[in-house]
């Protein structure tokens, strides 16, 4: 593997991290709030699920 020395590698650093097209303020916050009302959907189904389940297997074990 060939070595770079440091000040190459942090200028190739820059030079990559220019390319980068960065979000603006309006797609984060949008983004955010999607990501929040993704995880409340999905934690109020896992909990209606397991909610279900346990009271299957309560009905069955009852027995």
């Amino acid at each position: 593997m060939a070595k770079t020395n440091p000040f190459s590698f942090l200028q190739q650093v820059r030079s990559e991290a220019t390319k980068v097209t960065w979000p603006s303020r309006r797609e984060t916050l949008i983004t955010t709030g999607l990501v929040l009302a993704m995880v409340l959907v999905f934690s109020l189904f896992f909990l209606f699920a397991d909610t279900m389940i346990r009271w299957s297997l309560g009905l069955i074990l009852a027995r």
